[in-house]
């Protein structure tokens, strides 16, 4: 009985030690992520503007759903990447 709860005890502290491992690999990891994050999401801003300024310009009224799908999509990469960053505690 005593050899289990041992056994039990060893494992533990190797799960532990994995998972400590684990979140300083991770927190390498989080900068580049964000930087490429940023980037696309800069890409798109500008995709969806040429978008827009050529749908504004050939006479379409309708433009605010096109707008609006753009724009929203920029603002979500931008605020995830910095979720991305709050959630690591590296703001």
């Amino acid at each position: 009985m005593l050899f289990v709860f041992g056994t039990i005890t060893a494992f533990a502290q190797n799960g532990v030690n994995g998972l400590n491992t684990a979140t300083t690999t991770l927190k390498t990891y989080v900068d580049p992520v964000t930087n490429i994050t940023l980037v696309i999401g800069g890409i798109v801003g500008i995709v969806g503007a040429i978008r827009v300024y050529s749908k504004w310009n050939s006479g379409d009224q309708d433009i605010n759903k096109e707008l609006m799908g753009w724009g929203g999509s920029c603002v979500f990469l931008v605020v995830s990447a910095l979720v991305i960053k709050a959630f690591f505690g590296l703001t």
